[in-house]
């Protein structure tokens, strides 16, 4: 199966580190997860059903357009990847009225356009719920219709739910696997903590999804794989799990001289074998 990569940039994207995840899922007929991103592990991965999550509705609304009418979507994003719209007028105008619309369809073509013409496809909102990022200023942004095309197509074996984990979690049965790939838990307690979508995903929701992970395994019988950094408190956290580190290099640097590899955690919780 060759590596499919998401249409989206995303800050913590695990397309570098599906093989390993891959190795680590056990197989089961539905993968959930609850931490869907940019979809890179949906991709790369061959479950017959998928259950994918996120509390951002603007990137669910994305993938269910795209879903539904991945041609007239296509059409309509290639407007806005001429050159005149590479600008910074044009994109902080774009902003402006993502911000200020409820419209479905014109906010998820404004949300493909700023993750490409934005800075470093951040995906950031300020405290009143207005998209912040600022422009990119990138020669020529890339336009991923091939890559949009095949989320789209792998798509008509997912549904899309915008919700919070614990609701995701809830929904898993028997026949389910859990892939999670929360927000990283900070690399110190000095670490710049970034808040996640319009909710901070704290400290506490760390340690709760931990917990939610192991009673889903132990009680329900659900395996369930969690990526984080490799850290004391993770490992402390992960305590029942099965631990495996990978290093992975990481694309969220502001100074591309300083995107060095760092350990990254999997922890499996599986009721199927002992825990360490």
């Amino acid at each position: 199966m060759k590596k499919q990569r998401a249409f989206l940039k995303w800050a913590g994207g695990k397309y570098g580190l599906v093989e390993n995840i891959n190795s680590h899922l056990p197989p089961a007929k539905r993968l959930i997860e609850p931490f869907v991103g940019a979809g890179s592990v949906f991709l790369n991965t061959d479950y017959e059903e998928y259950l994918l999550a996120d509390i951002n509705q603007d990137l669910i609304n994305l993938y269910n357009l795209l879903k539904a009418e991945p041609d007239k979507y296509i059409r309509e994003a290639w407007r806005l990847f001429q050159p005149e719209c590479n600008r910074k007028e044009f994109y902080l105008d774009m902003r402006a009225q993502f911000n200020a619309t409820n419209d479905i369809w014109f906010r998820s073509l404004a949300f493909l356009y700023m993750n490409r013409f934005g800075f470093n496809g951040l995906c950031r909102y300020n405290k009143k719920g207005g998209f912040n990022v600022p422009f990119g200023s990138y020669k020529k942004p890339y336009f991923p219709e091939k890559e949009m095309l095949a989320f789209a197509e792998k798509a008509q074996k997912a549904t899309f739910v915008c919700e919070s984990y614990i609701d995701t979690f809830a929904r898993a049965d028997e026949d389910s696997v859990v892939y999670c790939d929360p927000p990283y838990a900070p690399l110190s307690n000095t670490a710049n903590f970034t808040s996640y979508a319009t909710n901070g995903f704290t400290l506490d929701d760390q340690a709760n999804l931990a917990e939610i992970a192991e009673n889903t395994s132990s009680q329900k019988g659900v395996p369930v794989l969690i990526s984080n950094h490799d850290t004391l408190l993770t490992r402390r956290l992960y305590h029942g799990a099965t631990l495996n580190v990978v290093k992975v290099k990481r694309t969220i640097s502001r100074n591309g001289a300083g995107r060095n590899k760092v350990d990254e955690l999997l922890a499996l919780f599986d009721p199927n074998s002992e825990s360490i």
